[in-house]
């Protein structure tokens, strides 16, 4: 994926079939902080959501706020191929954390939220690009599984760990030559095998978590951290460091040209997405057959011609 100088956009697949929005429900804009006294113990104070909402609000006051929504449009298709290969009807959905639509505009009959409330049951809910600034993420899928009715799936999508790993690098190399030490300007992300067991113990099963990785290719640094606050995707953690010294940043982006640039001479932007299924229960779902139920081992796999009736095999 290339950035031009105008309005870029990967095309990794083909685009799914567009489904006109016909109801896109009502947006309501909220401040993404959970309510005085609601986050539960547990819960990691990482991000400053007071700052993540000033970030987004000035990137949609933008001129041309549609110009860094490249990789939200197609993650959003993405999402919604994962929707057309479910082979079952949706009467209706709720997307969290929707942005402009970016899921909406290939389904029907989706309510728009910015933030997770509770809301009535829904057979389905979306998630896109924001569960990876939420502070009390075992909570927020509890929450995610209780609004769901059973036999609903919840489908999502959210940065993974290894996000941006040439600028994280770039800035780190350049902060320890300049400065002597350096401060994480990166966000820290879930890890894939963290993800599985919190989905699980809000009560999901049925599980699939998958990984994809999209390259952009930018000029330079300055012009990937311009699209990261386009995006509203800056780093809003307590521990950031609020200044970088000029100097610091000229470096910083020498390090990264010189140690991942292309051919052409951009440079490269990884993002990594994790997308998640998971089902709430129902009766009617398959159920895994009992433990030592099975009749043929797996060390005989080998021999499966062998075991297999000869009118099968004739099939």
């Amino acid at each position: 994926m290339v950035r031009p100088a105008g309005l870029w956009r990967l095309c990794w697949r083909p685009w799914a079939a567009r489904v006109s929005a016909e109801n896109t429900g009502r947006r309501e804009v909220t401040s993404g902080v959970s309510p005085r006294g609601s986050t539960s113990l547990r819960a990691l104070n990482i991000f400053d959501r007071d700052l993540k909402r000033k970030q987004k609000n000035w990137a949609a006051r933008q001129p041309e706020p549609t110009k860094f929504d490249y990789l939200k449009e197609e993650v959003g298709s993405r999402i919604a191929d994962r929707v057309y290969d479910i082979p079952r009807a949706f009467p209706l959905a709720l997307d969290l954390g929707c942005g402009r639509g970016y899921i909406a505009q290939y389904l029907n009959k989706v309510y728009i939220f910015d933030d997770l409330i509770y809301f009535e049951k829904n057979k389905s809910v979306f998630s896109y690009f924001s569960l990876h600034w939420v502070n009390d993420l075992p909570r927020a899928l509890e929450q995610i599984h209780y609004i769901l009715k059973p036999d609903g799936v919840f489908i999502g999508a959210m940065f993974g760990g290894d996000t941006l790993y040439e600028l994280r690098c770039s800035l780190q190399l350049a902060e320890i030559e300049r400065e002597g030490g350096f401060s994480p300007h990166i966000s820290p992300f879930t890890a894939v095998n963290d993800l599985g067991h919190l989905l699980g113990r809000a009560g999901f099963n049925t599980l699939t978590v998958d990984t994809d990785e999209i390259q952009v290719n930018y000029p330079g640094m300055f012009e990937l951290m311009e699209d990261l606050q386009g995006m509203g995707e800056s780093n809003c953690s307590w521990n950031r460091k609020a200044l970088l010294h000029r100097d610091t940043m000229l470096a910083a982006a020498a390090v990264y040209r010189e140690m991942y640039r292309n051919e052409d001479g951009s440079v490269p932007a990884t993002y990594q997405i994790y997308y998640m299924i998971g089902w709430k229960y129902h009766e009617s779902q398959a159920k895994p057959a009992e433990r030592g139920s099975a009749t043929v081992s797996f060390g005989e796999l080998g021999k499966i011609n062998t075991l297999m009736p000869q009118e099968k095999k004739s099939q």
